[in-house]
């Protein structure tokens, strides 16, 4: 079986294309994290530090209203997928969101510092950094164009894909949180779709 950087390092090759080499050169700086259940990646209010790799476990990027306390998942992240608050993480600037573990969850991380010194120092780490902002400005753009002009049972079969094991895994409210509707209506859309 694999380890956890060795799935890491395919990825990243696959990815980026990033030979062995520049892999190597970048190995002391990823790190190994385990985050419990409701324990959390980043924190509203906070500038996130660090970019993940999700080897395990599933991650919700949530608004909570600080009037109301009312909380709004935005995006999902699982298996092989990068984490981030990656405004935050460009900006130096305070996170407006938490990102949660909604299970026992493993990443590999890397700290801001440390990529960027990669992207000063190798030509395919700065490669890697252009493809990161394209993957997180896709990720923005795709939700925002779902808002506007996907319905909520089209914008559930798109989550599916994504995350395949999502309703296994998380409860209920929380996938209709991210889809805008409520827990009645999720109900009726999964019922359709089963048919």
């Amino acid at each position: 079986m694999k380890d956890n950087f060795e799935m890491l390092k395919e990825h990243l090759s696959n990815f980026a294309a990033l030979t062995s080499k520049d892999i190597d050169a970048a190995r002391p700086f990823w790190k190994h994290r385990k985050i419990n259940k409701g324990d959390f990646f980043n924190m509203q209010y906070v500038v996130c530090n660090d970019l993940g790799w999700v080897v395990k476990g599933i991650f919700r990027i949530y608004y909570s209203e600080p009037e109301t306390g009312t909380e709004k998942n935005l995006f999902f992240f699982s298996e092989n997928q990068f984490l981030v608050s990656f405004r935050s993480f460009i900006t130096r600037k305070a996170c407006h969101y938490f990102i949660q573990a909604m299970e026992d969850s493993e990443i590999i991380y890397i700290s801001h510092s440390d990529l960027n010194n990669l992207y000063d120092t190798h030509p395919n780490w700065a490669k890697f950094g252009r493809l990161l902002a394209e993957l997180f400005f896709t990720y923005s753009q795709t939700r925002t164009e779902e808002l506007l002009f996907i319905n909520h049972e089209e914008r559930y079969i798109r989550l599916l894909e994504e995350h395949p094991n999502i309703i296994n895994r998380i409860p209920a409210y929380h996938i209709s949180s991210y889809l805008g509707i409520t827990n009645p209506s999720l109900s009726r859309i999964r019922k359709r779709i089963n048919r």
